[in-house]
């Protein structure tokens, strides 16, 4: 599994501000113990000990025990052979709230030159912090954002929420993608907007957490035309039929870069002619874009009939006539 996302009660859009402090401006005594909790959860996940996982877990995710097992352990080979490194520690006070809410926390650098941005939605009133984490000399580069909060009745922080995805794809980090979604922008479109894409994913194990990076790459990638984005529903001729892809999606969940399409399917059941379909529709899709073929590992087929939507098929590359 890619990603692992635990109850963490986030949005994109927020109403109410609070307050953060980025660890630098911290005080020793929650520097300390904040990077204490951090570096136990991250050294348990690493080492797959499900125990300690378990005795640091919120009490309000308890319910959610075996799904975080489950998850934990499918991240493996992501953390295999590395060994943790803190990257970054944001404490987030949200305690003068009154009743849950959608908040924004702005956190900036002692020297106020640069402001990152999280955003938590239904956020109850408390403390809690962010940590991002890398497992460092893992050959996927993974990546961990740990969320926290403190629990009054234990007076300690406690588990509350996990993201674990990798940091490299095909041996490629965020900067390589990024870098190639820049060199084929006017060349390959399609290609570029994926690439942009792909960039994003690996810059961070989290998604609710806005840099001026990350908007630099979103605004680059927002330059591109024609936008892939604004081709959808696409209508593919193959001989005397006419395919209908729906939407083109970035799709790592192999550890791969792979792009998912979704198309309209006939309505077939079989599962070789639901295959035999999905094949058609991604040689279709190449033969549109042949760019595709260069710049990513495969393609997943998903099949849309009457709004049930089902994986039918990841092909890698050559293996698509």
């Amino acid at each position: 599994m890619i990603s692992i996302v635990l109850a963490l009660l986030l949005a994109p859009w927020t109403v109410r501000a609070a307050s953060c402090t980025s660890e630098p401006e911290m005080g020793s005594l929650d520097r300390d113990a904040l990077s204490a909790i951090v570096t136990k959860v991250a050294n348990a996940v690493i080492a797959q000990d499900d125990s300690t996982l378990q005795s640091v877990l919120l009490p309000q995710e308890a319910s959610a025990w075996d799904g975080i097992r489950g998850a934990v352990d499918n991240a493996g080979p992501l953390l295999k052979g590395g060994q943790f490194v803190l990257r970054n520690l944001y404490l987030l006070d949200a305690s003068d709230q009154t009743s849950p809410q959608n908040t924004q926390f702005f956190c900036s650098n002692p020297a106020g030159s640069m402001t990152i941005t999280i955003n938590m939605n239904a956020l109850p009133p408390g403390r809690y912090a962010v940590a991002l984490a890398d497992a460092k000399g893992a050959p996927m580069a993974g990546q961990m954002g740990v969320i926290l909060a403190w629990d009054n009745a234990a007076t300690a922080w406690k588990l509350a929420g996990l993201t674990i995805r990798p940091g490299a794809l095909d041996g490629h980090d965020s900067v390589w993608y990024w870098v190639r979604g820049r060199e084929l922008a006017k060349a390959d479109p399609w290609s570029a907007w994926y690439s942009y894409e792909a960039a994003r994913f690996l810059s961070l194990p989290i998604d609710f957490l806005i840099s001026p990076n990350l908007e630099k790459l979103h605004h680059e990638q927002s330059l591109i035309q024609p936008s892939p984005k604004s081709a959808f529903p696409l209508s593919l001729p193959d001989g005397s039929r006419t395919w209908k892809i729906e939407d083109v999606a970035f799709d790592p969940s192999l550890g791969q870069p792979d792009l998912a399409v979704v198309y309209e399917s006939t309505g077939v059941t079989d599962p070789a002619a639901l295959r035999t379909e999905a094949t058609a529709v991604l040689s279709a899709f190449l033969k549109v874009q042949p760019g595709i073929r260069a710049n990513f590992h495969g393609l997943w087929a998903y099949a849309d009939k009457d709004g049930k939507r089902t994986a039918v098929i990841e092909l890698p590359m050559a293996q698509i006539p």
